[in-house]
């Protein structure tokens, strides 16, 4: 397994640069075998990896379990820094509530070391694992080989990387046993109240016919799954263009809007996609979940029947007519549900409405929408805005300071960055290799930017 792993390393990672590679470290068998093999591939082609582990504190073995992985790292020749998961933890649905707070911790932590790509130790067991709770009812998403992180905001611009998905787990235990390698057992994962441990003890009882377990026969069509995936459905890594465009599935698809853009507005093909409609709902209304699956179906329907209709879901308008939609963020929802202004701690990059980052380097600096602010605005800033679509215009974050000034377009005063377009393409794989990475999202300034020509 270490072969293929390692190519899928090589074929998604940059060589020979000082910024780090994340390994999420829990200490278990899966993890401690991606860091000695990561470990390696980072020695020889000059990288530096650096281990992060999440304390739960839901177990009074957890402290130990971190400090095993601490040293686990250093005897690899990685970095590591331990993380905890503080505060209250939910009565119902804990293991979900911990993956998340997991999530959103290494991209906190990954992204303040400078990294771009985490690693995750996921082999096949946990794709045939999934298969089975998605067949007794979970919504639980489907692993793949490079994926968006799926915390957001703190996941912004950063790619899961899974190289061991073509490995069953058995084998990869077996691997660590004939390298005299230790590892620790979470009781958890045998704790049948728990969806995933009944996942783990179904594949492992069922039998099959022609002998082998389910586990085994399930396992085995995973690996094989992603061997197809690799050799016929995916992009060569680092081919993919930073355009949004894109007709080889005849859906014409997703462009950023044709006026002046920036403001996060999408223009889509009617014959969109189910996963590409629900990426740009996402992105264009700055949600963290994606949208209910009836609801998207129903504008689907209404879609392919060629409607022309208003429609708003997961924070985004949607306006169909013609052979194209407009998503944009749903401003309407401002006056409706009226937020305080967001202080803006001065030398911060802070994240507003799920869809801006905005950095101002002087005190007394809050954001608040464009919407019932417009009149106050200069005529310079209203000019900008009326070469916006509409439905876009209210959506605009502008700033204020604390000392009743005019507000003003965010980034005349800061700088403001829109996240829309660069979340979505990495959301619908248009970035396939760690080098595409590092645009709006890490601070450089982003394409085609709203307000390029009046930067004061």
């Amino acid at each position: 397994w270490t072969g293929p792993a390692r190519v899928v390393l090589s074929a998604r990672l940059e060589t020979g640069i000082d910024r780090p590679i994340a390994l999420a470290l829990s200490g278990g068998g899966d993890s401690i075998a991606l860091l000695r093999l990561a470990a390696r591939w980072a020695r020889e082609n000059g990288r530096r990896l650096l281990a992060l582990t999440v304390d739960h504190g839901l177990n009074p073995e957890s402290a130990a379990w971190t400090a095993f992985a601490e040293r686990a790292a250093r005897e690899a020749g990685a970095d590591s820094i331990g993380l905890n998961w503080t505060g209250p933890k939910p009565a119902t649905g804990l293991p979900a509530a911990a993956r998340m707070a997991r999530h959103r911790l290494i991209a906190d932590a990954a992204r303040e070391a400078g990294a771009r790509v985490v690693l995750l130790a996921h082999t096949a067991d946990d794709i045939a694992e999934g298969e089975v709770m998605r067949a007794e009812g979970s919504t639980l998403g489907r692993l793949r080989e490079w994926s968006p992180s799926p915390a957001w905001p703190e996941g912004r611009g950063l790619m899961l990387l899974r190289p061991m998905l073509g490995a069953g787990r058995a084998e990869v235990r077996a691997w660590l046993a004939g390298q005299g390698a230790d590892w620790i057992d979470d009781p958890g994962n045998e704790d049948v109240r728990f969806a995933r441990a009944r996942a783990r003890q179904t594949l492992t009882l069922l039998p099959v016919g022609g002998g082998g377990s389910h586990r085994e026969t399930t396992t085995g069509g995973a690996q094989r799954r992603m061997r197809v995936d690799r050799a016929s459905g995916e992009a060569a890594p680092g081919q993919s263009p930073l355009t949004l465009e894109r007709k080889d599935d005849g859906c014409a698809a997703v462009r950023s809007s044709p006026l002046p853009s920036g403001e996060g507005s999408l223009t889509v093909s009617r014959e969109v996609d189910t996963h590409t409609l629900a990426a740009v709902l996402v992105c264009a209304g700055g949600s963290d979940r994606p949208p209910r699956g009836d609801r998207l179906s129903a504008i689907l329907a209404r879609l392919q029947s060629g409607e022309t209709f208003t429609a708003t879901l997961c924070g985004a308008r949607i306006e169909a007519g013609g052979e194209h939609i407009l998503v944009t963020r749903e401003s309407g929802e401002f006056l409706r549900r009226p937020r305080p202004p967001l202080a803006l701690p001065p030398g911060v990059e802070t994240v507003w409405d799920g869809r801006w980052a905005i950095r101002v380097e002087s005190p007394g600096w809050a954001v608040a929408p464009a919407a019932g602010r417009m009149s106050a605005l200069s005529e310079t800033d209203r000019a900008v805005l009326k070469a916006l679509p509409t439905t876009a215009r209210g959506s605009v974050p502008v700033l204020i300071r604390n000392d009743a000034t005019a507000p003003v377009l965010a980034g005349t005063a800061g700088k403001a960055v829109a996240l829309v377009e660069e979340r979505l393409a990495l959301a619908l794989d248009r970035m396939t290799h760690e080098r595409d990475l590092g645009g709006a999202v890490h601070g450089a300034s982003p394409r085609n930017h709203l307000f390029s020509g009046i930067h004061h």
